[in-house]
């Protein structure tokens, strides 16, 4: 039985799509995988010496991957109204925005790619662990944050608010959903072994839509004390058609993604095709 290395975030998202594949609830064609947990961040740096077999990476990292990696069609985080927030103690305008002390979930998540196409200007950004950073800004440490994941639940309670929805602006502006996080495989594993993996995600994904109670240990025993509903609303919020197969609507997404970052020269050449052969 082959063995392959698989790196994913503890996010709900995550879990929900990868329990099945794991725990071998549906059929793995003879594949069987060593899991590995990361951040997004970290995740993101990892490929940029092929670490990982499969990773889930921002599909703003990819771009500087891609020579390494190449993207399946199903695991993506992928969609409408789920995008990152910046956020902050009090109203900034854009001209205070372009000013401030700003912490980023990364270098190279697609929450910094967008968060650049917004504010161009914006040089003081510092780049932190996501879960770091609505205290930062709590403390005065930064003027305002981008935050991702399950913290698009939390803010408010904590007395922020929303300065801009990056996700709005990107789908007002270049009518479009978001990618956020793809799923990539090493481009040096062989293609019949590239579509098997891209299959069985997807079977993954199917079983946890039609399961959804048996992934429910795996999601919170990872969930870094979230609370069932909190997990719940993750998993609705980033797990979606688009995750089951991108589609035509999701692979549109992705490439007007990279031609927009590349004409605002936020990102390099991507020579590669980006996707397996269908």
């Amino acid at each position: 039985m082959r063995t392959l290395k698989l790196a994913i975030s503890p996010c709900p998202n995550d879990t929900f799509i990868f329990d099945a594949l794991l725990h071998k609830k549906v059929d793995t064609e003879g594949l069987d995988f060593e899991l590995v947990f990361a951040d997004v961040e970290q995740l993101n740096q990892a490929t940029f010496n092929a670490q990982y077999d499969i990773t889930k990476l921002s599909y703003h990292a990819y771009a500087y991957a891609s020579e390494s990696y190449i993207l399946l069609r199903s695991g993506s985080a992928l969609g409408n109204n789920c995008s990152p927030l910046l956020i902050s103690k009090k109203a900034l305008s854009d001209e205070e925005v372009a000013q401030a002390k700003i912490c980023i979930p990364g270098k190279y998540t697609t929450a910094n790619l967008l968060f650049s196409l917004k504010y161009p200007s914006a040089k003081q950004k510092k780049f932190i662990v996501f879960s770091e950073i609505e205290n930062k800004v709590l403390q005065d440490e930064f003027d305002a944050g981008v935050i991702i994941h399950e913290n698009r639940f939390t803010y408010d309670e904590k007395g922020l608010q929303k300065i801009i929805d990056l996700g709005e602006y990107w789908e007002t502006t270049y009518q479009s959903p978001i990618p956020l996080g793809g799923i990539a495989i090493r481009r040096s594993i062989d293609v019949e072994t590239q579509l098997a993996v891209e299959r069985i995600i997807k079977r993954s994904i199917e079983f946890a839509f039609d399961y959804p109670d048996s992934s429910k240990e795996f999601v919170a025993q990872h969930a870094q004390e979230m609370s069932a509903e909190v997990c719940q609303q993750h998993i609705q919020l980033y797990v979606n058609k688009f995750s089951v197969a991108l589609g035509f609507d999701g692979e549109l997404a992705v490439n007007t993604l990279y031609k927009i970052a590349r004409e605002k020269e936020i990102i390099p050449e991507i020579n590669q095709p980006f996707f397996i052969e269908a």
